[in-house]
């Protein structure tokens, strides 16, 4: 009888952002903007041997009844800035931006990414991300426009032409040999040339091959093209499953696809986002847990997020009180502009129905329901719960690890690297050290092979 080698967890730590899961108002919680945020945070994922940190994305504050909403707000400072000045105050820990295919242009977004990196010495990832609306986009382009059918197609070829880019340096151009006067072995180098539905360009690419030769490549897509799209040119998937059965079946799908592209299972790693709450017994984090829901939903909030639904101004409505007995006004106009819930509810009458329904059965408020129906804690428990229920999921094929993303800034990594983490070490499932200096060395994956392309664009 064969055991199964155990698997080795991987962690990420996520910056929290604009959203109101980040509880501002704790005592404990600082800056969501300045550096020292950053630092702090950075240097406790490092200390803690995580594979790495992620920096999520907003390109416009979202608003809500024509106005910003000021809950959901915390700044959103430019991520290759902030990963730039991280690569100096970090020796080993990966540095992950999410940046849009929508909005930027390759060469562009590839210059970035080779240049961090090279500052990091090999650290660097992009989650490539799409966006769905025209709202957003009206920061770039007039109307903001880009039929949403359209946007995979554009993120794939976006991403191809970027790995062309990389792979205009193979690595061994650079000679710089004073006692013959030959800097460059190839003067070709760094000759591109692509032509394609959304992207014809042309020229040479001004930076070298860098140490990872191309960034990690991250996805965060659910949908079915999401998932393609992962299985086709991702190292890493940024999911959302975090239970036994839910993840399990996310993993299973992923990871069965990527046979139809030459490649095995160890080429793409699934890490779900997850929250947590730690506490001396299982008790205390329950107990905890409960009133970072309730600060996390305050009354104002859980009446914005029903205005998601009703799509009208619920601001008469007392959040301790019964749903609104009016229905949901439908149309293309919504009232929350550049929100993820103008997709999930794609249906508002069926979603109210459903909500009535269970605020009746158990006799729910408008914020005990919104309580209700937005995620939970992914663990909450002492750090020997947390670090099992952890390792169980990792083993049970749900996941590969997970990207942690705390309530507080910036120390509520803290006390997951000092309990949580050794405790995993002692299990024999995570690092006590860092064994490489690349992110790609952390999560075990083959550096790129240089494609042919540089010779073919300059010939």
């Amino acid at each position: 009888m064969t055991t199964k080698p155990l698997k080795q967890v991987h962690l990420a730590a996520h910056f929290p952002g604009v959203n109101n899961t980040t509880v501002w108002s704790d005592p404990a919680a600082g800056s969501h903007i300045d550096f020292d945020s950053f630092v702090h945070f950075a240097r406790t994922a490092e200390r803690a041997k995580f594979d790495f940190l992620f920096l999520a994305e907003g390109l416009r504050l979202r608003e809500q009844g024509g106005e910003i909403y000021d809950l959901d707000v915390v700044g959103r400072p430019d991520t290759f800035t902030v990963l730039a000045a991280l690569a100096a105050v970090t020796d080993r820990l990966g540095l992950t931006g999410t940046i849009n295919s929508t909005f930027n242009e390759p060469y562009e977004v590839a210059r970035q990414f080779a240049s961090l990196d090279h500052l990091s010495d090999g650290r660097a990832a992009w989650n490539v991300v799409t966006s769905w609306d025209a709202f957003t986009g009206e920061n770039f382009r007039r109307g903001g426009f880009l039929p949403r059918e359209e946007r995979y197609g554009r993120a794939k070829e976006f991403l191809a032409t970027a790995h062309e880019l990389f792979d205009s340096w193979d690595g061994g151009e650079i000679v710089a040999d004073a006692g013959s006067g030959t800097f460059l072995r190839d003067a070709r180098a760094g000759a591109f040339a692509h032509k394609g539905p959304q992207f014809d360009i042309e020229g040479r690419f001004n930076v070298p091959r860098s140490p990872q030769g191309r960034p990690v490549i991250f996805q965060a897509g659910d949908s079915d093209e999401g998932r393609e799209f992962a299985a086709s040119d991702a190292d890493a998937i940024f999911g959302r499953y975090g239970t036994l059965d839910e993840g399990r079946a996310f993993y299973a799908d992923v990871k069965r696809r990527l046979a139809k592209y030459g490649r095995t299972q160890d080429e793409l790693k699934i890490l779900p986002a997850a929250t947590f709450i730690l506490g001396d017994t299982d008790a205390e984090a329950h107990e905890a847990a409960h009133e970072v829901r309730r600060l996390q939903v305050s009354g104002q909030t859980a009446i914005k997020y029903l205005e998601h639904v009703w799509n009208r101004d619920l601001s008469g409505y007392d959040p301790d009180g019964p749903l609104p007995d009016i229905a949901p006004e439908t149309g293309e106009n919504t009232i929350a502009l550049g929100r993820a819930s103008v997709r999930q509810f794609r249906d508002p009458l069926e979603t109210a129905r459903q909500w009535r329904a269970l605020a009746e059965a158990k006799n729910l408020s408008i914020r005990e329901l919104v309580i209700a129906t937005t995620s939970g804690q992914t663990f909450v428990g002492s750090a020997a719960t947390v670090a099992e229920q952890i390792d169980t999921l990792v083993q049970a094929d749900a996941a590969d690890g997970f990207i942690l993303v705390p309530h507080i800034t910036p120390g509520g990594l803290d006390a997951f690297a000092d309990t949580v983490v050794p405790l995993l070490q002692e299990r024999g499932v995570f690092r006590t050290a860092y064994e490489g200096t690349t992110l790609r060395d952390h999560l075990g994956l083959a550096a790129p092979r240089a494609a042919s392309g540089r010779r073919a664009a300059a010939s």
